[in-house]
């Protein structure tokens, strides 16, 4: 188990044994799921904003070097 999983086991619990229904047990799991998610999201969304910005610069940069591409109907 990972540092930042025990981190959102912890915030679940307490979020979840705020409202003082029951165990705070789901709200660990649920929180560690959370941060297992976030932990491999993060990765994946700055990939793809870095790919989206890189491809969009090299766009830019063929239209300043042959001009602008007139849309296709």
């Amino acid at each position: 188990m990972n540092f930042t999983t025990l981190i959102g086991a912890a915030i679940g619990a307490a979020i979840d044994g705020s409202d003082g229904e029951d165990s705070t047990v789901d709200g660990a799991i649920e929180g560690a799921i959370v941060a297992t998610v976030v932990r491999a999201a993060i990765p994946l969304a700055l990939t793809f904003a870095t790919g989206w910005l890189v491809l969009r610069g090299i766009g830019k940069l063929k239209d300043a070097a042959f001009g602008a591409s007139e849309p296709q109907a």
